[in-house]
């Protein structure tokens, strides 16, 4: 009777729970999922983590190349994250070039780490003018179940952190780079941004860390990223209902909780494997 009241009516079926002030899933509305991190996943990147947010799983390999930087900004290096949502991950996705989701979401973890400042680009020049090193951060969703966006933002962060690269210099006399493979450096990590996502139900419940399913009934979502001063590194609300001031201050408020929490939850892990 309940799996035929769910097909047919799965708005009132969630809202029979939402008065109760539970999900369907038994939590709360203000509860998160499980979440479990495994960092150097991938032997073959420079740097690796596997995230599960309940049954939303993202892994994150970043693979450092050697590059010219721009005239515009000589002494700097780049980041570049990209997603990808492949069928594997769920039929809701089809094979082919990156759809708009997995665009947008690339999009949004770019501009986390340019806000945030995440690595000082800097940090990632080996000469002005002459060589940097280029972070591409591979991400590869193996499990979608909503809030992409918050696994991803952790995936990432916890990629960086476990990132080491070669040792690298430029020869005086053939002005070529001079690659020392035996001696790994790590970059060093100077902010620990984390995003908290929501999804608006009938224009005024907020369900934090929302499903697959909690997210196509929703009228809106809202992610808010917060740093390790609590301080607001980006604000993403793709349309949708609005927010009231008191609304999106509640919202501030759990993404500095669960900010702390997913910091927490990086130190430790990063603490067993001896980093």
């Amino acid at each position: 009777m309940a799996a035929g009241f769910k097909t047919a009516e799965p708005v009132e079926y969630y809202r029979s729970f939402l008065k109760e002030n539970c999900r369907p899933d038994g939590r709360e509305l203000g509860e998160f999922r499980v979440t479990t991190l495994n960092i150097g996943s991938l032997s073959t990147a420079d740097g690796s983590a596997l995230v599960k947010v309940g049954n939303t799983t993202v892994i994150c390999g970043v693979k450092g190349e050697l590059a010219a930087p721009t005239s515009e900004a000589p002494d700097q290096g780049f980041i570049v994250p990209n997603l990808e949502l492949p069928p594997l991950c769920s039929p809701r996705f089809r094979p082919g070039p990156p759809g708009e989701q997995a665009q947008a979401a690339s999009q949004f973890l770019a501009d986390v780490i340019d806000s945030s400042h995440i690595i000082a680009l800097q940090d990632l020049c080996i000469e002005k003018g002459k060589l940097a090193w280029v972070l591409y951060c591979d991400l590869m969703c193996l499990d979608y179940d909503g809030n992409i966006l918050d696994a991803c933002s952790i995936a990432l962060l916890a990629a960086l952190q476990n990132l080491t690269l070669p040792k690298v210099g430029v020869s005086k006399e053939t002005g070529l780079a001079q690659v020392t493979v035996q001696e790994r450096l790590p970059v060093k990590v100077g902010n620990y941004p984390v995003s908290t996502s929501f999804s608006i139900f009938d224009g005024t419940v907020l369900l934090v860390d929302p499903t697959d399913e909690e997210e196509a009934l929703s009228c809106g979502m809202v992610t808010i990223v917060t740093d390790e001063e609590d301080q607001l590194c980006a604000v993403h609300k793709p349309g949708g209902s609005p927010l009231s001031a008191e609304q999106m201050q509640d919202c501030v408020t759990r993404a500095v909780q669960r900010g702390a929490e997913v910091r927490r939850l990086l130190h430790e892990t990063l603490k067993s494997v001896g980093r």
